[in-house]
């Protein structure tokens, strides 16, 4: 399994994967990053956010089967948020995660102080990776939240 940074062929992939996680959860709600305008534009929507990017794990054929990305987190100077953590059901259980939280807590600990992050109470999985990364549950959110459907708030000193 490589990580590479997105390109725009990995575009309909990761809006595919995301969208799929989310509907497998029942998380296919407004206030979600379902429904985000950019989801199906990931490479243009990274490449236009100062000290972000986006990185995807990439199958034997080169094909997006996970990612992860880290941006400004709006009127929050030094803080960065980990977005859109989602592996597609193949490549889960590998370590893949793992590998994608390394890289973008890496490339967050250059431009940033702290890594915050917004998820579901529902997603024991993802909330285990977080607390095992270092990553203190808040008690809520941050100001300028766009995801208000979620119940959990984490925030990691980098």
């Amino acid at each position: 399994m490589i990580i590479r940074e997105i390109q725009e062929k990995d575009n309909q992939n990761m809006e595919a994967i995301i969208k799929q996680s989310l509907e497998s959860v029942n998380l296919n709600i407004p206030g979600t990053a379902y429904f985000d305008p950019y989801l199906g534009k990931l490479t243009s929507y990274y490449d236009t956010q100062p000290q972000a990017s986006y990185w995807v794990a990439v199958n034997d054929e080169d094909e997006a089967v996970g990612g992860v990305g880290i941006g400004p987190f709006v009127n929050h100077e030094g803080i960065g948020e980990l977005q859109k953590l989602y592996l597609a059901p193949e490549a889960q259980g590998k370590g893949i995660a793992k590998k994608l939280m390394n890289i973008a807590l890496e490339f967050a600990s250059k431009h940033y102080t702290h890594c915050y992050l917004e998820t579901f109470e529902s997603l024991f999985q993802a909330n285990h990776l977080y607390e095992k990364y270092g990553f203190k549950k808040l008690e809520q959110p941050l100001s300028g939240s766009e995801h208000n459907a979620c119940d959990t708030w984490y925030i990691k000193e980098l």
